[in-house]
C-alpha cells in the first residue's frame, strides 16, 4: 500500500465562505494534494477536531502539517491585539500544536512543515513568531502588493537535509508570509534564509526527517523539481519507515 501522508487543513474559522447551504468548511488547497499524489502518496485530509492527533498516530505513515492563517499570539508570549493578524482559530491551534508536540517527543513521523506549519513547529518547540515581519524590515519582499504570492530567492544552507532533498542551496519561491520566526525553538537549526535575513527554512536537529518552509513549495512543484522534491522525499521517507 502507498504511504499514507496525512494533510492538515484550514480551520473553520480561518475562511469566511458561508452560503445558503452551509455556514464553515474545512479546507485544504488542491496543489498540496496533487503534490503528494506525484510522489506516490495517499492523501488524507485531517481536519482540527479532538480526534486529530488519534488519527495521525493510527493511520499516517508521514504529515504535512499546510500553511493558513495565523497562530495566536498568546500561544508563544506575542501580541494578541497586534492589528494585522489574520483570522485566529483555537482549534486549529490546539490540534496542530498537539500534533507536533507528539511529532517531535513521541512517535516521529516524516514532517514538512508549509508557511504557518513552520511556525507551528518553531512554537511547539518553545519558540516565538514576529506578529508582522513588516514591522522590522525597511521593504517587505515576502509579499506581492496585493498582499500574497510573491518569487523571491532562498539561500540554503549546503550542510543542511533541506539543501539535499532539493539538490540545490539557491531556489526561486513562492512567498505570502507576513509573520516570521522570531526566537529560534530548542532542538532546531536555522537552513534557509532570504536577502533581508529572514528565516526561511530551519529542521529539527535530532530527528531524521522535520524539515520547516516559510515559503510555499506546493504552489509551484508541478513545474519546479527543487519544489516537488520535499514531497517526493517526504513520501519516499515514509516508505522506508513503514518497511522497516
Amino acid at each position: 500500500m502507498k504511504p499514507i501522508i496525512a494533510i492538515t487543513t484550514y480551520g473553520p474559522d480561518e475562511r469566511d465562505l458561508a452560503n445558503e447551504y452551509y455556514s464553515k468548511f474545512y479546507l485544504t488547497p488542491k496543489p498540496y494534494v496533487d503534490a503528494v499524489v506525484r510522489a506516490g502518496g495517499t492523501p488524507i485530509l485531517v481536519p482540527p477536531t479532538p480526534e486529530s492527533l488519534a488519527a495521525v498516530r493510527s493511520i499516517a505513515d508521514g504529515v504535512i502539517v499546510s500553511g493558513g492563517s495565523d497562530i495566536n499570539p498568546e500561544r508563544y508570549g506575542g501580541d494578541p491585539t497586534h492589528p494585522t493578524l489574520t483570522n485566529l482559530d483555537a482549534a486549529r491551534d490546539k490540534s496542530e500544536l498537539e500534533i507536533m508536540t507528539h511529532l517531535t517527543s513521541g512517535e516521529p513521523l516524516p514532517t514538512l512543515c508549509i508557511c504557518r506549519g513552520m511556525q507551528v513547529l518553531n512554537v511547539a518547540m518553545g519558540g516565538s513568531l514576529h506578529e508582522h515581519v513588516p514591522d522590522t524590515i525597511p521593504e517587505d519582499i515576502h509579499r506581492s502588493e496585493k498582499g500574497f504570492w510573491a518569487m523571491q530567492p532562498v539561500q540554503v544552507d549546503p550542510t543542511s537535509r533541506l539543501a539535499e532533498i532539493m539538490e540545490a542551496e539557491e531556489v526561486v519561491t513562492t512567498s505570502g508570509h507576513h509573520q516570521a520566526v522570531k526566537v529560534l525553538g530548542d532542538n532546531l537549526r536555522v537552513t534557509a534564509k532570504a536577502a533581508d535575513g529572514v528565516i526561511e527554512a530551519i529542521e529539527h536537529t535530532g530527528l531524521p526527517w522535520v524539515v520547516g518552509v516559510q515559503w510555499h513549495p506546493e504552489v509551484t512543484a508541478a513545474e519546479d523539481p527543487t519544489q516537488q522534491r520535499l514531497f517526493d522525499e517526504l513520501v519516499a521517507e515514509a516508505a522506508r519507515q513503514k518497511s522497516s
